[in-house]
């Protein structure tokens, strides 16, 4: 028996007439009928709403306007095509049948993630970026313990300069080194008394790394300022693509590649490779300390970019798994 599957909107006369025929056709060609609904998911309407209704029998598809000859000739042609695999036996063709027609727990998982998977993101964006602000509130409750255990597990995933960090709750909310040339600052030398923080590789920098503040300074917070900035502006296009209904689409590889990857390359890596203090290329590219107003601009740059460039295509890629899932269960449905 053939499955054939009528994309519909409810009071919609076409619709009905279609059905009706389809009944009409039910003795000549025997099919399991199975309806979808197009308001019930927002990428069903944007694909069909013009087009309503729309038949899909195995690999056919007719779109409105549909008469009775057209659905007699897909009809036929499906039901042949049928009969010739089923003679056949080629085994694709009956592994694919027999997926087709069972529904597993891993198919209602992978439906339920496809719908769910940006509040999934956001969550974890919302956690991730979050967890760095409790540990310096957790070391302020004086909850050392918890708060040590936040730095640890970010630790590999961050450097964690105190200079090219947040704080909180204390006199400032960064401390800059003084090549920065941030002035009005309290440089991050003269606040913690750790020197010669100009040499890349001098130890002091892993003291640097290992400070995580005090009453006075404040308390560090787990990720630097750039990954702060990454992080918070791709929660904030998620939120934001989520309130347009998932609609904005991506952005062009060039834009992404130009304004949000120039930038964040451009001032990281000068900055690195000035600092090896390298005599060949002094000349070309003096010492320099980048600023927390260019780390933070440069990161939401990336993070904002990244998130535009990546988020709609992985809707798109969602979408066709929700439609594959949505005609699956309806058909199944009718099958029982």
């Amino acid at each position: 028996m053939l499955n054939v599957t009528l994309y519909s909107r409810k009071n919609s006369q076409s619709c009905d007439e279609v059905r009706m025929t389809l009944s009409d056709l039910q003795t000549q060609y025997p099919h399991r009928l199975a309806e979808v609904d197009v308001d019930s998911d927002n990428a069903l309407l944007l694909k069909f709403h013009d087009s309503i209704p729309v038949v899909e029998v195995g690999p056919y598809s007719l779109k409105a306007p549909i008469t009775r000859q057209t659905l007699q000739m897909t009809l036929g042609a499906a039901s042949d095509r049928k009969n010739q695999l089923e003679q056949l036996g080629d085994p694709e063709y009956q592994m694919k049948l027999k997926k087709g027609n069972t529904v597993t727990t891993g198919d209602r998982v992978s439906f339920w993630i496809a719908k769910r998977y940006l509040l999934m993101l956001n969550l974890f964006m919302l956690i991730y970026v979050g967890l760095p602000f409790l540990a310096p509130t957790l070391m302020k409750l004086g909850a050392e313990l918890p708060a040590r255990a936040i730095y640890r597990i970010y630790s590999p995933l961050c450097h964690q300069f105190g200079f090219r960090s947040f704080f909180l709750y204390g006199d400032q909310v960064i401390y800059p080194l003084a090549e920065a040339n941030m002035a009005g600052l309290q440089t991050f030398e003269q606040a913690t008394g750790i020197p010669r923080l100009d040499d890349p590789y001098s130890v002091t920098r892993f003291d640097a790394r290992k400070y995580t503040g005090d009453e006075s300074v404040g308390y560090k917070v787990a990720l630097c300022e750039r990954d702060v900035a990454i992080y918070l502006a791709l929660l904030l296009f998620g939120i934001i693509f989520g309130l347009t209904g998932r609609r904005i689409k991506s952005l062009h590889w060039m834009a992404w590649l130009f304004i949000g990857l120039a930038p964040i390359g451009l001032d990281g890596f000068s900055q690195l490779f000035s600092q090896f203090n390298w005599a060949w290329l002094d000349s070309m590219l003096p010492y320099r300390e980048s600023t927390v107003y260019l780390r933070v601009i440069t990161g939401a740059l990336f993070g904002f970019m990244t998130a535009w460039f990546a988020y709609p295509n992985i809707e798109e890629s969602m979408n066709e798994t929700r439609q594959y899932y949505i005609k699956k269960f309806a058909v199944n449905q009718v099958s029982k």
